[in-house]
C-alpha cells in the first residue's frame, strides 16, 4: 500500500512538473490589449520596451520608446465604455517593418522642407528627401525611427531623451532633445518638447497620433465633428510643399470656424487645395496666437461622444485626414486601416520655415532652448 502511494505521489509530481514547464507564464495584457512582451526588442544596439501610464480616473496611454510612439489611448465613451482611439500596431516588428508615422514624436522638423534644402548663415545643406523630393518629418531616418532614451518617473509620467548626431540625416549640430508625456488627472495627454544644439540648426517637433474617436478604425471617420480656431491655411501644390501664401478658408471647404462633420468638404475634389492634398494635408494657421489656454482645435465623435480638444502653443496646426491609408495596412488587432480611418491634429511651425523667412522661425542657436507644448483632453459629449 506504501508502495503504491508512493507511486501515485511521484506520477502526480512529476505531471505537475511537466505542466509548469510546458504551460506558458501568465501575461498581463495592458487595458488596451496589448502584450508588453511583443515591445522588447534590440534596435541599433538599443533597447525597446512599452510603456504604460495610467491616472486616477481609468485612462491608460501606452508608449513605446521606438520612435516615441503613443501606441494606444484608453478613454470612456458616453456609456463609461473604454474605448482605443489612436491607430498602432500590436508589436515592436510591425512599426519597425512597416513604414508609418503612428503616434510618433517626430524630429527634427516635422513636416516637409523644400526639396531638403537649407541654408544656414550662407551654407547650403542637402537634407535627405523622403516625399516628393521634399524631407518629411526628419527625412529618411527621422526620430520616428530611432530609439529614444525613456525613463517612467511615475505611473502618468514618461520622459524621452533623443541624442541626435551632427549630420543626422545631414542637419548640422548635436542636438539633445527631450519629449515629456505626461497624463493628468483631468485625462488629458499633456506634451513638452525641449532641445539643445552646439551648432546653429533647425528644430521642430510635434506628436503624430491617428485618432478615431468612434473607435472603430476599420471605417472611415469623416463623421466626426471638427473645429479649428482658424481663418486661413497655408496652401500648397501638387508636391504638397506650401507656396508662401496665406488663403482665407470663408466660403471653402477648409472652414472649420463653426464646428461640422469632416465629411463632405474633405472630398470636394473640385477645390484646387483639396485635389493638391488629396482630401486634408494642410497647416492651419491658428488664431490662439500662442496662448495654451485656448483651444486650436476640436473633434468629437457623434457615436461615442468621445471629445477631443487641442492646446497648443505653436502657431499652426497639420490636419491630416489620413488620405494615404487604403485599407493594405493592418494594424492592431488586425483591423485594416482604410482611407480616412483617422485624424491627425498635429501642432506645428508652418512647413518649410526656414525657406520662408516671412514665417515664424525654427532656427535654433547654440545656447538657446527650444520649446513646444501640446495638450490632448478628452472628454465626453452626451
Amino acid at each position: 500500500m506504501k508502495n503504491t502511494m508512493k507511486v501515485v505521489m511521484g506520477a502526480t509530481l512529476m505531471a505537475g512538473m511537466l505542466y509548469s514547464c510546458n504551460s506558458k507564464p501568465q501575461v498581463e495584457l495592458t487595458l488596451s490589449g496589448l502584450d508588453p512582451a511583443n515591445f522588447e526588442s534590440v534596435i541599433n544596439g538599443k533597447q525597446t520596451h512599452l510603456y504604460t501610464l495610467k491616472n486616477a480616473q481609468g485612462m491608460e496611454v501606452c508608449v513605446t520608446n521606438f520612435g516615441g510612439r503613443i501606441v494606444s489611448v484608453m478613454v470612456p465613451d458616453k456609456n463609461g465604455n473604454m474605448t482605443d482611439v489612436v491607430l498602432g500596431f500590436d508589436s515592436i516588428g510591425d512599426y519597425k517593418n512597416i513604414p508609418s508615422d503612428f503616434g510618433a514624436s517626430i524630429g527634427r522638423v516635422a513636416n516637409r522642407i523644400n526639396k531638403g534644402r537649407l541654408v544656414i548663415d550662407g551654407d547650403s545643406i542637402q537634407l535627405t528627401t523622403n516625399n516628393f523630393g521634399h524631407c518629411l518629418h526628419g527625412g529618411t531616418t527621422g526620430w520616428q525611427y530611432q530609439v529614444y532614451e525613456a525613463t517612467q518617473t511615475n505611473d502618468s509620467t514618461l520622459q524621452l531623451t533623443m541624442h541626435s548626431p551632427d549630420g543626422d540625416n545631414n542637419f548640422p549640430g548635436n542636438v539633445e532633445a527631450h519629449v515629456t508625456y505626461a497624463l493628468t488627472s483631468d485625462n488629458a495627454i499633456d506634451i513638452t518638447y525641449s532641445a539643445t544644439t552646439d551648432k546653429k540648426t533647425v528644430v521642430a517637433m510635434t506628436n503624430h497620433s491617428y485618432f478615431n474617436l468612434n473607435g472603430d478604425p476599420s471605417k472611415p471617420a469623416t463623421d466626426c465633428i471638427l473645429y479649428v480656431a482658424s481663418d486661413s491655411i497655408t496652401p500648397v501644390d501638387s508636391t504638397f510643399m506650401t507656396t508662401g501664401e496665406m488663403m482665407a478658408v470663408a466660403n471653402t471647404p477648409f472652414d472649420f470656424t463653426t464646428p461640422k462633420p469632416i465629411a463632405p468638404s474633405v472630398t470636394e475634389m473640385s477645390n484646387e487645395q483639396i485635389k493638391n492634398g488629396n482630401g486634408f494635408d494642410h497647416n492651419w494657421v491658428l488664431n490662439t496666437k500662442g496662448d495654451i489656454s485656448k483651444v486650436a482645435a476640436k473633434l468629437t465623435s457623434p457615436t461615442t461622444g468621445i471629445t477631443l480638444e487641442v492646446y497648443t502653443d505653436e502657431p499652426g496646426i497639420q490636419v491630416y485626414s489620413g488620405n494615404f491609408l487604403d485599407g493594405t495596412v493592418k494594424g492592431k488587432k488586425g483591423i485594416a486601416y482604410p482611407q480616412r480611418a483617422s485624424m491627425c491634429l498635429e501642432t506645428q511651425h508652418y512647413p518649410d520655415s526656414p525657406n520662408k523667412p516671412q514665417w515664424p522661425s525654427i532656427f535654433l542657436e547654440p545656447g538657446q532652448t527650444y520649446h513646444s507644448h501640446c495638450i490632448f483632453k478628452f472628454s465626453v459629449e452626451k
